[in-house]
């Protein structure tokens, strides 16, 4: 089975309460559904266009495992707590 990735890069941290909120539970609600995390933070080295804030990378056994990780309900209430607080782009990836 092909594995796949969520990635997520932060462009923008608008509320740090609500992303430190977001964080307590997002984690352990993807971990729940199977995710392993690769990397998280901030030290990023940029080579080509601008540089984000922050990136995570999170692996999953196949592509439906990582939309169901992203559909959970554990996961939707972590959300709800970050709401209008970061300006980010998430996406699913299958790997090779």
């Amino acid at each position: 089975m092909t594995k796949a990735y969520i990635i997520a890069v932060y462009n923008e941290i608008h509320d740090l309460e609500k992303l430190k909120a977001y964080a307590v539970d997002a984690r352990p609600a993807m971990e729940a559904n199977g995710a392993q995390f690769l990397a998280r933070g901030t030290k990023i080295i940029s080579k080509e266009g601008n540089t984000p804030l922050r990136a995570v990378i999170s692996e999953f056994e196949s592509l439906e495992a990582a939309q169901k990780a992203y559909d959970s309900e554990e996961y939707k209430a972590a959300c709800a707590k970050l709401h209008g607080g970061v300006d980010r782009q998430m996406f699913i990836l299958e790997g090779l």
